[in-house]
């Protein structure tokens, strides 16, 4: 994989994640004005880019699946720690803040990033090569985490409304944790081959390209710094999300919409990385970061919540309701029928993009 920084230099690379969590410091907890929003956004955007720098660099010192797996679980680390902070200071109109977010996660990644990767893939090759047997076990995973998590809370009668009761909830924390842990084990040892890149003449490829990797203190200082970049990234989301939360209520948007706007700002770096490895043939890896990231989105986010809730107060809505269910479960088996080849088309790559679509206009429009 290239380790090239792209639209910043590699000195910028650096100073961008600094900035921005200097100005994180600076505007923590404060009401800001305009022109301060507009500053907050820019190194936003800065430490996006530099995430995604970072975490390309540690990646090709890896290999995959591990590089694509040290973004996704980073980024989800991070979001939940987000989730947990917005949930604490919101009371009881951020009841349903982890359903909304973590939902809008999975679509973004399994339709938003997924159709990304696979329609650019597509339109350069033709067709976009993957692996079925890794693909389809990472959609069996994120299907059943999904359903057991946000689905069943919503028929479960322990509890009034769609929310589980506290041994539901404890449950559904360990099994996520189980399952993740099953998943990660399969893709990193077990049977690592079935995430690796493949070619279109279905030759598997160990390596991601014949350049040097970088040395080991280019990896840690990358490491380092990618961990700074999503910090500030999570961070500086925090910041502004009260002019988020503003302007959807003066828009006369649903309240969920929140959910999806901090997902969306939050898997940026990991939407540019799996566009950037389309562009490079190396569909695989985009699939493992978008597939991996909706796993981890719920796997971890689960269990954070669940020890969350022991201190936190008021409802925790985490059912779906029957418009999102339908919108997840049309997901998966779109999902299924597009991977049984191993092989997608423009088609496919489309068809993921208008469920994506379809998902952030119902999200405006319930």
């Amino acid at each position: 994989m290239a380790s090239q920084p792209g639209p910043l230099t590699k000195v910028g690379t650096i100073v961008v994640p600094l900035l921005a969590v200097v100005v994180l410091v600076f505007t923590w907890g404060r009401d800001l004005p305009g022109p301060v929003v507009v500053l907050v956004a820019l190194v936003l955007a800065g430490a996006v880019l530099s995430a995604v720098h970072h975490a390309e660099v540690v990646a090709h010192r890896v290999g995959e699946p591990f590089g694509s797996l040290v973004l996704a679980v980073a980024v989800t680390v991070i979001e939940v720690a987000l989730i947990v902070t917005l949930m604490a200071d919101g009371g009881a109109k951020t009841s349903s803040l982890a359903r909304d977010t973590v939902f809008a996660a999975v679509m973004i990644t399994a339709n938003g990033i997924v159709g990304l990767a696979l329609f650019v893939g597509a339109w350069r090759g033709g067709v976009a090569p993957f692996s079925t047997e890794g693909t389809v076990a990472a959609i069996a995973t994120m299907a059943t985490l999904a359903t057991l998590s946000l689905v069943l809370p919503t028929f479960t009668t322990g509890k009034p409304g769609p929310e589980f009761t506290g041994a539901q909830l404890a449950f559904a924390a360990i099994v996520s944790l189980a399952v993740y842990g099953l998943f990660v084990a399969m893709q990193t040892v077990r049977h690592r081959e079935y995430f690796l890149p493949v070619t279109r003449d279905g030759e598997v490829l160990d390596e991601d390209d014949h350049a040097h990797p970088p040395t080991n203190k280019e990896t840690v200082i990358s490491l380092v710094m990618l961990l700074v970049a999503l910090v500030a990234v999570v961070g500086d989301t925090k910041t502004i999300s009260p002019v988020i939360e503003s302007g959807v209520e003066a828009a006369g948007l649903p309240q969920a919409f929140v959910g999806v706007v901090i997902a969306l700002m939050v898997l940026l770096p990991e939407t540019l990385a799996a566009h950037r490895s389309a562009l490079r043939d190396r569909t695989q890896v985009s699939l493992n970061l978008a597939h991996g990231s909706a796993i981890a989105s719920i796997g971890l986010t689960i269990p954070a919540i669940a020890v969350a809730s022991i201190w936190m107060e008021g409802p925790l809505v985490l059912g779906l309701g029957p418009t999102h269910m339908v919108m997840l479960a049309l997901t998966v088996v779109v999902s299924i029928l597009t991977v049984v080849t191993g092989r997608a088309t423009l088609l496919q790559g489309g068809l993921h993009l208008v469920l994506f679509a379809s998902f952030v206009f119902l999200a405006i429009s319930p």
